[in-house]
């Protein structure tokens, strides 16, 4: 074990002043400081921690259910790894490689009219994010630039507006709703966990081939990721609940952007119910640190494994 001493101030007034920027709908963060100490500045000692073994980049996977706080919470670890251990952080979501939409309506008419819905695997561009992260890791770096995806117009950036990546990264924040998911076993799949797979999914034709996507391509993706931690939402009801809060932000902040009624929501969120309930009841044994969320969206206590 080693000690390095940082710049809390420095660390403490950077994250007061994105918190301040991310208060939207007079939705005020609580225990700001408490979170920061106990949270927050923990899990980005132990990745520090993971890079210094060998100072080789390393992916760090944030996972956790719709609405959970991903993309805050990978802000605010970069502020951290940036101001209090001097690491160059990149950060980028599953979302963002999503197929375009031709591609998910070639899938829908081939394989399952569901698949025209982004979200499940199955609806990724693996190759594409395989390459990346491979490419992202190498020690002979090359710059690259990383997708963007608009969900307002549900399909892939023009490549002008891609993220570029000019330095190697020492870490690589990867967050998504279904990172490090395995596949479920055969007799899960056979009874429908919602309306949306008892009515539209009757030959389990969907379900079955997300699981299949499941055990190959996004497995080898899985694979890459060096620490996995887990943001564990209460229930999936708080999903529903935290996704409709995401929404009306969104209203406020798209600026005209196309975005979803609370029925629209609903629906959506019957394609994530299956695996965000597997990993609910799963993943605790898979991830290196798992956080809980309480009912009030707050960070209630760590384990680290």
């Amino acid at each position: 074990m080693f000690y390095i001493k940082i710049n809390y101030q420095k660390i403490k007034n950077r994250y007061l002043n994105f918190l301040k920027s991310q208060e939207v709908l007079s939705e005020p963060f609580r225990n700001k400081i408490e979170q920061l100490k106990n949270f927050y500045i923990p899990i980005s000692q132990r990745i520090f921690r993971e890079h210094y073994k060998d100072k080789k980049t390393k992916i760090i996977a944030l996972t956790g259910g719709q609405g959970s706080g991903k993309s805050t919470i990978s802000k605010i670890l970069k502020i951290i790894l940036k101001q209090g251990f001097g690491l160059n952080t990149v950060i980028f979501s599953i979302d963002d490689f999503y197929k375009t939409f031709d591609e998910r309506e070639k899938m829908s008419k081939k394989v399952s009219s569901l698949f025209l819905t982004r979200g499940v695997p199955g609806t990724h561009d693996t190759k594409l994010l395989f390459r990346c992260l491979k490419n992202l890791t190498k020690s002979n770096f090359k710059r690259l630039k990383i997708p963007r995806f608009d969900k307002s117009t549900d399909n892939r950036m023009s490549k002008n507006k891609w993220q570029k990546i000019n330095l190697k990264p020492n870490i690589i924040i990867f967050e998504g709703w279904c990172i490090g998911v395995g596949p479920q076993k055969n007799k899960d799949l056979l009874s429908p966990i919602n309306t949306l797979e008892k009515e539209e999914d009757k030959k389990k034709i969907w379900r079955n081939r997300v699981n299949k996507e499941l055990k190959n391509d996004y497995k080898k993706i899985f694979n890459l990721v060096d620490k996995f931690i887990f943001l564990k939402v209460p229930s999936f009801k708080h999903v529903y609940k935290w996704r409709l809060l995401q929404e009306k932000k969104l209203r406020l902040t798209g600026k005209g952007k196309k975005t979803m009624s609370d029925n629209q929501i609903k629906r959506f969120i019957m394609f994530y119910e299956r695996l965000t309930k597997h990993m609910l009841k799963n993943f605790d044994n898979k991830a290196d640190s798992i956080i809980k969320i309480d009912n009030k969206h707050r960070l209630k206590s760590i384990r680290f494994n």
